[in-house]
């Protein structure tokens, strides 16, 4: 595995390699560069297996390489950027890693890598655009475990969340059902307020799975869900929740 490093300081480069042969041992760290110009001037002659890129470079942004290469190559951003860079890294499942580098956060970086990934195309320079813009981003995908094997659905095709004691489980649309490891408290902070709604303390739904709505008592709606609820008789709008929703519907 062919891996650069593009890193204008020299210490915190000289660490990172040493971490990165450490936990990656199969790792050949093919050069260590410090400008956006030697990036680019480098990748238009090789091409590695991954790429570690710090973002504030000595003449720019690192982002300013992806204006110049259709770059296909998986990266793994190293960052002291502010938190809203972070909140897009994330809803775009990029890796990334807070400087300074801390092993553990560099061995999970590397494994979300090895398991999700590789073989993922993800548009950097909308997420550049995204950041530099202060638009709101949310999570496109997740990655979730379905037995051995982890798999990653995208948030589009979730028809519903929904909690079973601490347990929380999405819904897709094609009626298959995925153990989660974020609450739904979690879970609603990242996804887009447009598509969801969480309708109770157990429930977050799609609006395009709603099938028909019908008027409880105290203002409260029965949701019907398609593909439908384990319990349909839970996916009820709380008292608390239901003017709220009625907005959301006539948005």
């Amino acid at each position: 595995m062919n891996v650069l490093i593009v890193e204008d300081e020299d210490f915190a480069a000289k660490r990172l390699i040493k971490m990165v042969n450490e936990v990656l041992p199969e790792a050949h760290v093919s050069a260590h560069v410090k400008s956006v110009k030697e990036t680019i001037s480098w990748l238009l002659k090789n091409t590695p297996d991954l790429i570690f890129m710090d973002i504030q470079l000595s003449d720019g942004i690192s982002f300013n390489v992806f204006d110049q290469i259709d770059l296909q190559t998986p990266v793994i951003f190293t960052t002291a950027y502010d938190q809203y860079a972070i909140k897009a890294f994330g809803a775009n499942s990029l890796g990334y890693i807070l400087k300074p580098v801390q092993r553990k956060n560099l061995e999970k970086a590397v494994v979300k890598y090895k398991h999700f990934y590789q073989g993922q195309k993800v548009d950097l320079k909308e997420v550049w655009q995204q950041i530099k813009s202060g638009q709101d981003v949310y999570k496109q995908r997740f990655l979730v475990q379905r037995g051995e094997k982890l798999v990653y659905i995208k948030t589009a095709d979730i028809a519903f969340f929904y909690a079973i004691q601490k347990d929380v489980y999405a819904n897709t649309f094609e009626g298959k059902t995925y153990a989660m490891d974020n609450s739904l408290d979690a879970i609603i902070e990242k996804i887009d307020p447009k598509d969801f709604f969480r309708i109770n303390r157990k429930f977050i739904i799609h609006i395009a799975a709603i099938e028909s709505m019908v008027a409880r008592s105290r203002g409260r709606v029965k949701v019907n869900l398609n593909p439908p609820a384990d319990d349909p008789e839970e996916a009820v709008v709380s008292v608390e929740r239901a003017a709220d929703f009625k907005k959301w519907l006539n948005r």
